[in-house]
């Protein structure tokens, strides 16, 4: 009896492979239920979540989601390092990888277009019946190592240092500065030299040794010798009137803090000017 009901069902279930082979399975009620089951259990996860945050959190307050909103935003901050999203974050470390200005179009654009060509191609140049992931050891190693190097890509994004102001400051480095270049006890060029590590410029240009040399930022080790105080300050707050498309304008700062930086600017002449009354 057992046998005979196996059999039965195996036949059954050949004859619906068959049907489902021939005439394919009908929009309604099967794909339709099935996205309907879907959506429901999506949009219940999110009404979930919400939930979760709303009473776990109080104000600024964080809970397990995060707070309902934080302290609004300074413009005029000098320490902040912007970060990009957590889903951008293998490609902001992938950045890193390659060296600027040479081969950072690799990075940016080279490497993404690839990877979504093949994606939009793969209906057209793979073809085979197969799917079984056994029986498709290319496919399935291709799989596996993008998503480990996503992974790992996305993990080292996450955890990269991006303290490099706060640590030249802790290290004693703008004073340094001051005493290789020479205006030691000129406090607004000290004081520009703080901002200058502050605000990020090293994350673009390189200064005595330190910074990372990124989309062709100049060297500003000697970059006093040319020009003043004044110059430089009207160059931070608006570099597109000079020709830079580049670099964004730091007027954000204020009037005190550019000053500062002009005058550390100035003072940047490889230490030609030490010792001269």
């Amino acid at each position: 009896m057992a046998r005979d009901l196996g059999e039965r069902n195996r036949e059954t279930y050949a004859r619906y492979k068959d049907d489902v082979k021939k005439e394919g399975k009908a929009f309604f009620p099967r794909a339709m239920l099935h996205d309907t089951v879907m959506a429901i259990v999506v949009v219940g996860v999110i009404i979930g979540l919400a939930v979760i945050w709303y009473y776990d959190a109080d104000g600024t307050e964080a809970g397990i989601l995060g707070p309902w909103y934080t302290e609004p935003a300074e413009p005029g901050t000098t320490n902040f390092v912007p970060r990009p999203d957590w889903y951008f974050y293998f490609l902001f470390y992938l950045l890193r990888v390659f060296e600027w200005p040479e081969t950072v179009f690799i990075a940016t654009v080279g490497i993404p277009t690839i990877a979504i060509v093949l994606l939009i191609a793969l209906p057209f140049y793979d073809r085979r019946t197969e799917r079984r992931p056994s029986r498709r050891p290319v496919a399935m190693v291709a799989a596996v190592l993008t998503v480990i190097s996503m992974a790992v890509l996305t993990y080292k994004g996450a955890t990269a240092e991006e303290s490099l102001g706060s640590q030249l400051i802790a290290d004693g480095v703008p004073q340094e500065w001051a005493e290789q270049q020479g205006f030691a006890g000129d406090e607004q060029a000290e004081a520009g030299a703080r901002l200058f590590a502050e605000t990020g410029c090293l994350q673009c240009h390189t200064y005595a040794g330190s910074g990372a040399g990124n989309l062709g930022a100049p060297d500003l080790t000697e970059v006093g010798q040319a020009n003043d105080a004044e110059y430089f300050v009207q160059y931070l707050s608006n570099p597109a009137q000079f020709g830079n498309t580049v670099m964004g304008s730091y007027a954000y700062l204020g009037e005190e803090n550019l000053a500062a930086l002009g005058a550390f600017l100035a003072a940047s002449d490889g230490g030609e000017g030490e010792g001269e009354e």
